[in-house]
């Protein structure tokens, strides 16, 4: 008998999703995962399986979502986020549009809302949205129709980052649940640590953030026991949160932040908190090592541990592409609404 899962790759194909699937799927836009249920983070995973597979192919592209269009639209410059989401909307036949907000009507006085409405006008299917403001793209969802995936918005979520970072955990470890995983570095800075915190609880792990003093942020604690994120813990010593841990998820520490005060060298940030080889002795014999990247090497991470057996940053940059094909086949594929 054919289940649900194993429909999914000709369901991926004909762009429709089998109706157990269509029952587990609730959203119109991805804003942050701090309202997906733990079914739906894995149904995220067994799509992007089958994309996955589709991406070893000697042709990487499916008819799926031939017809629609999907226009990034970055307000702040990026690599990995926006090739992966435009490579993946071509693996998935969509037509694509990449614009510059430097270029775009913005720049010329338009406020955000028209400038959306603009593209929303001439056919877009999905907009993916990076802005420096945090909450941009919820305000965009209040004036527009067209659905929304939020690529970045401030220093408040990165969910597709957060579902990449999860799902290369899951291939690698199996059972997030059972996982320990220390977050190191700038906490307060971190969209991707914030929409990571929400996604690893939602799937049971235990989250150990650490970092300077500085750089987390105030209140923390308070937020975690309001939102009873009881899994989640605050450990000030970087030997004691990296102790037993399966995974070592590294933030990169932007320059500027010693710049405003909030450390008092590099230096010292490097002998306090670096991930080293004898620090990384101290979590599981396969611990894997992880950055979302872009890495400052010598400053979170030495060279060694970076391109080392435990890394698994440059694959993260690779399953973020079967991670948004299944997010884009979600949105606009997937006929959940």
């Amino acid at each position: 008998m054919e289940t649900a899962e194993s429909a999914m790759p000709g369901a991926i194909i004909s762009g429709t999703l089998s109706p157990p699937a269509l029952g587990v799927w609730q959203h119109r836009h991805v804003l942050d995962i701090d309202d997906f249920r733990k079914e739906e983070i894995e149904l995220v995973f067994e799509i992007a399986d089958a994309m996955a597979e589709v991406l070893t192919r000697e042709v990487k592209q499916v008819p799926t979502l031939r017809g629609k269009t999907i226009v990034t639209m970055f307000y702040e410059a990026s690599t990995r986020t926006r090739a992966s989401f435009e490579l993946a909307a071509k693996s998935l036949s969509a037509g694509t549009v990449s614009l510059d907000a430097a270029r775009s009507s913005v720049s010329k006085g338009e406020s955000l809302v028209d400038n959306l409405r603009t593209i929303q006008a001439l056919g877009a299917d999905v907009i993916i949205m990076r802005h420096p403001q945090s909450g941009a793209p919820y305000l965009a969802t209040q004036y527009l129709d067209t659905a929304i995936i939020n690529a970045g918005d401030g220093w408040h979520a990165h969910p597709s980052q957060a579902l990449l970072d999860l799902y290369t955990i899951r291939r690698h470890l199996g059972d997030i649940s059972k996982l320990r995983i220390a977050v190191i570095g700038d906490i307060m800075h971190s969209r991707v640590a914030r929409s990571n915190i929400w996604g690893m609880s939602t799937m049971g792990a235990t989250v150990v953030l650490c970092g300077p003093p500085t750089l987390i942020p105030r209140g923390l604690g308070e937020f975690i026991e309001h939102c009873q994120l009881s899994r989640v813990v605050v450990e000030p010593k970087l030997e004691s949160a990296l102790e037993g841990a399966d995974v070592v998820m590294l933030l990169r520490l932007q320059l500027e932040r010693q710049q405003s005060g909030l450390l008092p060298s590099i230096r010292e940030y490097i002998q306090r908190y670096q991930l080293t080889g004898r620090r990384l002795s101290l979590a599981k014999p396969y611990a894997l090592v992880m950055h979302p990247g872009p890495v400052n090497e010598g400053i979170e991470v030495s060279p060694e541990i970076a391109h080392g057996a435990h890394s698994v940053i440059e694959e993260q940059v690779s399953n973020g592409v079967a991670i948004r094909m299944a997010l884009l086949y979600l949105v606009a594929g997937g006929k959940s609404r």
